[in-house]
């Protein structure tokens, strides 16, 4: 019986292999009894959220009996007024996982192709076999995107073309330039999906020029960009992310998206982050802060890492990575094994507090010994 409900799944839902997150803190303490965990395994914000937040959550609390606005009116008139861009223009997700799904959906077929690259978000291929279309994957280049590859890769048959910026897992970023010469260059066919869910964290590296993509909007009514409130803004437990574009893809992804998708406290935490400049800043403070703490104890221990604009770190351990995670969960630190993206020796490692890191510099010692 088991056998015949698979056979009735469609063949791509038959063959997927569902995305992994980071292993919980509570996992970890049923698994080995262990306490004082530290969790750097999947890019969340190590100072939490911010008062304004949760201070808007907690006002929010006595109408969790109603149903939240499902137009998210007010969130989108804050995102609207900070980007000015209209709010038909805009549309919200849980999470913006649930924006790269609705595109999917909203936009492919078995007929199409999908266009991303090797090393790129474990999402992509997850939503393209989910609607049946043929995933196309070009090589990575210096563990980045190829756009001139990609762009080579587009044929009639393709309708979306995924670029993260940076990437997720290896950190890589694209300069403005290039990302817009690619996009003017792709048919009026074939929709550029800009996951920029780390953005925030590029625009205060002063050696690299700013992400300022929604300008492009004006230019290019085939783009959607996705940005969330789960990394910069601490926020990753309300789930709640948003996609900037012309008013016509905005009404289509509108039609596939499910009614209420965002909760009511997450409606009224992102509203509130978007207006805490100081928790904003603070974040990207810590941030760099702990990236060099990292990448000082790589060179310590002899590592190489590939300069990241996120808030994560990939570092090459020269050994399996997976030996190695596990390793590091016996001594209570989580990271993220990143086999699955074709990179079995590294491993990706969030920015935590300067405590989190120094306790995870010291466990990957004890461990590489």
């Amino acid at each position: 019986m088991n056998n015949t409900i698979y056979n009735l799944a469609s063949l791509g839902v038959q063959q997927l292999i569902p995305y992994k997150a980071g292993k919980p803190i509570e996992e970890l303490e049923r698994e080995l009894g262990l306490t004082n965990i530290v969790k750097l395994a999947s890019n969340e914000n190590p100072i939490g959220p911010g008062k304004k937040a949760l201070a808007a959550i907690q006002q929010a609390l006595s109408g969790l009996a109603l149903y939240p606005d499902g137009s998210g009116f007010s969130l989108k008139q804050t995102l609207s007024n900070k980007y000015s861009v209209s709010p038909e223009q805009i549309t919200l997700g849980n999470g913006s996982n649930e924006l790269l799904e609705l595109v999917a959906r909203a936009f492919l077929t078995p007929l199409h192709e999908v266009v991303f690259s090797q090393h790129a978000f474990a999402v992509y291929p997850i939503v393209t076999q989910s609607v049946g279309a043929k995933a196309v994957v070009v090589p990575a280049l210096n563990y980045g995107h190829d756009l001139d590859a990609m762009l080579k890769a587009v044929t009639d048959k393709t309708r979306i073309v995924f670029i993260a910026n940076p990437n997720n897992p290896t950190g890589t970023l694209l300069s403005q330039d290039s990302v817009e010469r690619f996009i003017k260059a792709l048919p009026d066919t074939c929709i550029c999906v800009l996951d920029e869910a780390y953005f925030e964290f590029v625009s205060s590296l002063e050696a690299i020029d700013s992400i300022d993509s929604i300008e492009w909007l004006k230019k290019f009514p085939n783009l959607l960009i996705t940005r969330t409130f789960s990394k910069a803004y601490g926020l990753a437990g309300l789930r709640v992310g948003y996609g900037l574009s012309s008013p016509e893809m905005a009404d289509i992804l509108n039609r596939v998206r499910q009614p209420f998708n965002n909760n009511t406290l997450a409606l009224v935490a992102a509203e509130a982050a978007l207006n805490d400049e100081e928790h904003l800043q603070e974040t990207i403070r810590v941030n760099a802060s702990g990236m060099l703490q990292l990448t000082e104890g790589f060179k310590a221990l002899n590592l190489e890492w590939i300069p990241s604009s996120g808030n994560f770190v990939l570092v090459d351990i020269k050994q399996s990575g997976q030996d190695i995670y596990e390793a590091l969960l016996r001594r209570g630190v989580i990271v993220r094994p990143v086999a699955n993206y074709e990179l079995p020796h590294h491993l990706r490692i969030s920015i935590g507090t300067e405590t989190e890191n120094k306790v995870f510099l010291k466990a990957l010692a004890e461990t590489l010994k």
